[in-house]
């Protein structure tokens, strides 16, 4: 069982960074593939981020050279550094953990999550 607790989230303004934490619980976290996803307003929960047990990374087109996924397992912790955010990153968003290999890009593929952080990106 793995216990997974979002933060950072906050309203921002266009342009500007913000970095979600994920903290996970437990003694095995480097032994878990991790992941970021958000769900807008009636939209389809979709994939951000994924980085592996390795440390390899994957991201949707829609972030890829704005966001950064990264892990800290010393800390139980992964990342996810947003740069120039724009008004579409606005979601709640989710962070996962899988325990395949590799880096995980379907939802289908975590088995726990945390509850959520909510991004608004608004002027």
């Amino acid at each position: 069982q793995v216990l997974l607790v979002e933060s950072g989230g906050g309203l921002v303004q266009p342009g500007v960074s913000l970095r979600l934490s994920c903290v996970a619980s437990g003694r095995t976290f480097s032994t878990y593939a991790m992941g970021w996803f958000r769900q807008a307003p009636g939209k389809e929960r979709e994939f951000v981020a994924a980085i592996s047990r390795s440390g390899s990374t994957g991201y949707a087109d829609s972030v890829k050279g704005r966001f950064t996924i990264s892990r800290d397992n010393a800390k139980n912790t992964v990342f996810l550094q947003m740069n120039s955010l724009k008004p579409e990153d606005t979601a709640v968003y989710y962070c996962a953990a899988s325990q395949s290999w590799g880096t995980i890009t379907t939802d289908r593929g975590y088995q726990y999550w945390g509850p959520g952080t909510q991004v608004t990106v608004s002027s």
